[in-house]
């Protein structure tokens, strides 16, 4: 029997592929004491305090959670100064991603995203089987004047992030802005903050939600905030987009304990601030390793670096997990994404990479 999917771009459509596990490279090979790098996790883990709140919650595992998602939405509430009527839970910015796409956009609509960008807006748009303009990057950033040129009779979506993964490149608030005013008020501009935690310092997106109606923010307490294992995002909107979001939103999509360590994970602002100052410390740990290899990189406000390892990047790769450690190839030639970990895990990294690429190996020093 021939099954035949409801449309052609699901038969065409590759599934994503996320970092490679822990557990998977000790079956393949038999190592312990690996370090991943792959898929920009807080290395930190999460907050002491997030693990409590979970522990004090495992009791009500037996019954459904708030559909409604109260308690954290009230937290966002008044931690971000909006009101409920605005935000959308997501089971990561993942799942609202997907949301935005089959809430908004039909086979009929094209939807707008840059090349280096993230993979699964090129997915999102394939799967619903809309046509995809995938706007060349300037260097390895968004051209946004070329994104604004781009706009078509029947473009419905426009997918942006800010910082840009797996590039780490961004942009400014006035670029931003300028932007913006070139969009239709009939399309939906998503704007990807999913690494904005890092460097708040450097943009406030949320002071446009009310100029701009067609804007969605999407975030997620993946990063920084350590729940990647729980699942946890969020959007906000205006009421009406909103409105749209929830309709088709999961009830359930957020789970109970998920939603109590996001609660937690929020509150804890010493937890965020010690993560960003482990992240500024293992970046320029980072760059400092790179210049010392003789090797380019992209300047990042994420928490992973785009390093041209001039070398195949898969075979790099390969390389690599064989030494113990777990990058991310991303398709970009010649290069490999490296999530920022701790002092000793981006030494050993950096040791594995000047073994891997033949380069001076006393110009790394590897600290326990």
């Amino acid at each position: 029997m021939s099954f035949v999917p409801a449309n052609e771009g699901i038969s065409k459509l590759k599934p994503y592929q996320p970092g490679k596990p822990i557990s998977e490279l000790e079956r393949e090979l038999g190592i312990t004491n690996i370090v991943k790098l792959a898929s920009n996790e807080n290395p930190l883990g999460c907050s002491e305090k997030v693990k409590q709140a979970v522990a004090a919650e495992l009791a009500e595992i037996g019954r459904y959670p708030d559909g409604g998602g109260f308690i954290l939405k009230d937290q966002i509430q008044a931690q971000f100064g909006v009101t409920a009527d605005r935000i959308t839970l997501g089971n990561g910015s993942n799942d609202l991603l997907e949301m935005f796409a089959r809430a908004f956009v039909s086979e009929k609509d094209s939807v707008i995203y840059s090349q280096h960008a993230f993979a699964v807006y090129a997915l999102v748009t394939q799967a619903i089987n809309a046509e995809a303009i995938e706007v060349p990057a300037k260097g390895f950033a968004h051209d946004l004047d070329a994104m604004a040129a781009a706009i078509k009779d029947n473009t419905k979506l426009i997918f942006i992030a800010n910082p840009n993964n797996p590039t780490g490149t961004w942009f400014e608030e006035a670029e931003f802005e300028a932007f913006m005013q070139k969009v239709p008020e009939n399309i939906i501009v998503v704007l990807d903050e999913a690494y904005v935690e890092y460097f708040p310092e450097n943009f406030n997106s949320l002071k446009f939600l009310e100029q701009y109606p067609n804007l969605i923010v999407s975030r997620t307490l993946s990063k920084c905030y350590g729940l990647a294992a729980l699942r946890v995002g969020f959007a906000l909107a205006s009421p009406e987009v909103t409105d749209y979001l929830n309709r088709i939103r999961q009830p359930f999509n957020v789970n109970h304990l998920a939603m109590v360590a996001g609660v937690a994970a929020l509150k804890d602002e010493a937890f965020i601030e010690q993560s960003r100052e482990v992240n500024k410390a293992g970046m320029a740990q980072l760059e400092a390793g790179f210049k010392a290899l003789g090797l380019n990189y992209v300047p990042s406000r994420a928490n992973f670096i785009l390093v041209d390892v001039q070398a195949d990047p898969a075979q790099t790769f390969n390389a690599l997990l064989k030494e113990g450690v777990i990058v991310r190839p991303v398709g970009i030639a010649n290069h490999l994404r490296v999530s920022i970990g701790t002092e000793a895990e981006n030494a050993k990294f950096l040791t594995a990479l000047a073994k891997v690429l033949d380069l001076a190996p006393d110009a790394v020093e590897e600290k326990a």
